[in-house]
């Protein structure tokens, strides 16, 4: 499903190139479950950056479902992530001018969806992760744990390809947490290919494989 060939990504400073990411070489199988672990400031949330397609800025090859990334134009790229790829943001990233019900429906919009089958999806979706409540409530009145359920509901509601997931259970207590990784863990069975960020040994047991980062460089696989 994906292929990696000598990624980097740097940033120009005044003293001099600062690299981000050197010489990344994965890949990764359709229906795995991968873990990226590693300090703050290796380079894991760059690399899921990459992967999501959000990041442009960057040196290498990157093969998507046979597509070579880098060469297609950013409105192609955008096009192959709405289409494929679910992103659980540790920011929530969620829109504040739109309720829930309304954050929800933004994946599937994306799609040529019904208006009726949207909005049974995230009827469903609501009750799945007991938000129904919520559901006419902007983000700004949700606490960080709601926000970041309706972030992870967002991303998983059109049944993506690929899910990526960057601390999906940073700001969730541990019900909630084991909640959502239970969760990820039936979407892989069901044959999503998820790649999480995450600090938590716990966590990181989910998946089959774990990539470690350092200094941008994968140290350990």
């Amino acid at each position: 499903m994906i292929k990696l060939r000598n990624v980097e990504k740097c940033y120009k400073t005044k003293a001099g190139m600062t690299y981000v990411l050197r010489q990344i070489n994965i890949d990764i199988e359709d229906g795995e479950f991968i873990t990226i672990m590693g300090p703050s400031g290796a380079g894991k949330s760059t690399l899921l950056a990459i992967l999501g397609m959000y990041d442009s800025a960057w040196e290498g090859e990157f093969h998507f479902l046979g597509q070579a990334v880098h060469t297609l134009k950013p409105r192609d790229r955008a096009e192959i992530n709405k289409r494929y790829v679910g992103f659980v943001f540790q920011q929530y990233h969620l829109l504040d001018s739109l309720t829930v019900a309304e954050n929800l429906d933004i994946p599937l919009s994306y799609r040529n969806i019904k208006k009726s089958e949207r909005d049974a999806a995230v009827a469903d979706t609501l009750d799945r992760f007991g938000i129904v409540g919520k559901k006419d409530l902007f983000p700004s009145q949700l606490s960080g744990g709601q926000q970041q359920l309706v972030g992870v509901a967002r991303a998983v509601i059109a049944n993506p390809k690929l899910l990526l997931a960057d601390e999906p259970t940073g700001n969730l207590h541990s019900t909630q947490g084991k909640q959502i990784m239970e969760l990820f863990k039936r979407l892989n069975s069901e044959g999503t290919t998820i790649i999480q960020v995450t600090h938590s040994e716990t966590n990181a047991a989910y998946g089959h494989r774990i990539i470690k980062l350092q200094d941008g460089w994968i140290t350990k696989e």
